[in-house]
This record gives C-alpha cells, structure tokens and sequence, in this order.
C-alpha cells in the first residue's frame, strides 16, 4: 500500500476564537449531560397541571374526552333500546320490508 498523505482542506480553525471555545463548551455539557435545550418547564403552570390529572385519569381508565353525553336525550334512549334488542336477540337486521296496500278498485279491475 501507498503512503498517503492527508491534507486537511479548507479555512484553518483558530482554537482560542469565542466561536471555538462555545463550541468545546457545548460538547462538554453534551457529555456530561448538562446541556438543556428548549424553555423550561413550569411544573405549577395550568398547562402541566391539566396534563398530570390527564395522565392520571388515563392510567386509571377514567379518561374524559369531548363532551358529556345526556343520557336522557332521545338519541341516547334510541341506542339504549337498539342495544337492549341486540342482546335480546330481538333486533331485526337490513332494511324493514316496504308495507304494500292494496286499493280494493285493483282487485276489482283484475
């Protein structure tokens, strides 16, 4: 194999620039685990407050989402019933048949 030399290329770095320094600083906080990034946290704020009761409710099962439902509403009653019939076995499943009348003249006429 050959000797090769490597030549670093571009503007040369100066080490005791402000720019290089801060640099050398940031990855030493970066090592250690020191570096904060981003805004702080407020841990009494009402923002942090409404997320740990979310997060308590979603890890006990209560989680409450949207608006609250009536249950005496016409709606509610309706799918109470539908429910009922479908545990019952009773609910009837399609499209209900179209009732035919008969007009006692067509039965006369034929």
């Amino acid at each position: 194999m050959k000797n090769v030399n490597v030549v670093k290329l571009g503007r040369p770095v100066n080490v005791n620039s402000k720019r290089q320094i801060r640099l050398k600083e940031l990855e030493l906080k970066r090592k250690n685990g020191e570096l904060k990034r981003g805004r702080p946290v407020n841990e009494n704020s009402v923002r942090q407050k409404e997320l740990e009761r979310k997060e308590f409710n979603r890890n006990n099962g209560i989680e409450l989402r949207g608006r609250k439902v009536n249950p005496l509403s016409v709606r509610q009653i309706r799918l109470k019933e539908l429910e009922e019939k479908r545990k019952n076995g009773t609910l009837k499943l399609g499209r209900p048949k179209k009732v035919k009348v008969e007009d006692s003249n067509e039965v006369v006429n034929k």
